[in-house]
């Protein structure tokens, strides 16, 4: 609920150049019909689909004070309660699907509803989230309400990976980029919303690389702070490894975060194994959901990723500039004895692993090829 106290404007920290867009549109009532709001996990995007669900659904006559954070349509924009909002996602369409319903055809039968009238305000606002996680069937589905203009409807979508998404669906978005603020910027935000000491707030904000998300899952979710230490950690170790205690740890790691990485919890339910799949007491086996693989070994992977970075950074002298080191104080001994050509090859790599991960590449077998490519230490 927003306060009768709160500022008009955006809520959201940082992001001056999508805000200006949306900010820009709306006073000059030019309001595309479609935005695409992307950026990776732990961006901040949710934050920001809430400021510019307010702003759509103001309903002060001054269009320049919006939105307002105190009128009932930015109330209940926020809290989605409002009646000319609605919204959608593969994981909504999955649930509502009819008895031997497909999951296209549930996803139609949802955009068909989309199309009525406003009920309260000057436009329906139909926001559907995890754009990119949607077949193609369902985005050339999506396309046709695009292509059929309205100016009572405005869409929202939102997408981690926007690449994900048809050609044809992102020409017709107006795009808005939400990506890492200043650490600077989000220390302060911090300290003033969560109400954090300038120490710690300093090291979320480093630790997050700027990203607003990430750092409120580690403020929220201490056990995920842990879970990341504990995992780089493990990874240090490894470069002391050989084949056959890596190609272990790739199985082991991906196991242990699917059952303990906050994540995990939020990705579908567990499947059934088939009646052969029974565990030793005879009792049916759980077999870990493939979303929940990818879920768990992409957060494995951006944590990698952020690792040897750091290591690069402390082994060109500056291990003060490496948020890691926040949390694994020896992490400059081990970055001196690394070569950083070989670092510098896997990050690369580390990069095109988390975009195979968001292509449905196997979650195992990714982490397995970076296991063998991670680097080893001279002499061990």
């Amino acid at each position: 609920m927003i306060s009768s106290e709160v500022a008009p404007g955006f809520l959201t920290v940082g992001q001056a150049t999508a805000r200006a867009v949306a900010l820009r549109a709306n006073e000059r009532d030019r309001l595309g019909r479609t935005f695409l709001v992307f950026g990776p996990a732990g961006a901040g995007k949710g934050a920001f689909v809430e400021d510019l669900l307010a702003l759509l659904l103001c309903t002060v006559n001054d269009r320049s004070a919006r939105p307002c954070n105190t009128c009932a349509g930015c109330r209940t924009a926020r809290s989605r309660t409002h009646p000319d909002l609605v919204v959608g996602s593969p994981e909504i369409w999955r649930d509502m699907r009819s008895t031997g319903e497909s999951l296209v055809a549930a996803a139609r039968r949802w955009l068909g509803g989309t199309a009525g009238a406003p009920i309260a305000g000057e436009r329906r606002v139909v926001l559907i989230e995890g754009a990119d996680r949607a077949g193609e069937q369902i985005q050339n589905a999506l396309l046709k309400a695009l292509e059929e203009p309205s100016d009572r409807h405005v869409f929202i979508l939102v997408a981690d990976e926007p690449n994900r998404l048809l050609d044809t669906v992102r020409s017709r978005c107006q795009p808005l980029r939400i990506g890492p603020v200043s650490r600077a910027e989000l220390s302060a935000w911090l300290m003033d919303h969560e109400l954090l000491p300038r120490e710690q707030a300093d090291a979320l904000a480093r630790l997050s690389d700027g990203f607003v998300g990430r750092a409120l899952s580690l403020v929220r979710q201490r056990d995920r702070l842990e879970w990341r230490r504990r995992v780089q950690r493990e990874l240090l170790d490894l470069l002391h490894s050989g084949r056959a205690a890596r190609f272990a740890s790739a199985r082991e790691l991906l196991d242990n975060a699917a059952r303990s990485l906050p994540v995990a919890a939020d990705a579908a339910s567990p499947e059934p194994m088939p009646q052969d799949g029974q565990g030793p007491d005879g009792a049916e086996t759980v077999r870990t959901p493939s979303s929940v693989q990818r879920a768990v070994a992409t957060a494995i992977v951006e944590a990698w990723i952020s690792l040897a970075r750091d290591l690069m950074v402390a082994n060109a002298g500056r291990a003060d500039a490496a948020p890691t080191g926040e949390l694994i104080p020896e992490l400059p001994d081990v970055a001196r004895r690394l070569d950083v050509r070989q670092v510098a090859g896997f990050i690369g790599l580390l990069e095109e692993i988390h975009g195979g991960l968001a292509q449905n590449a196997s979650p195992r077998l990714a982490l397995e090829v970076a296991m063998l490519a991670w680097p080893t230490i001279s002499g061990t």
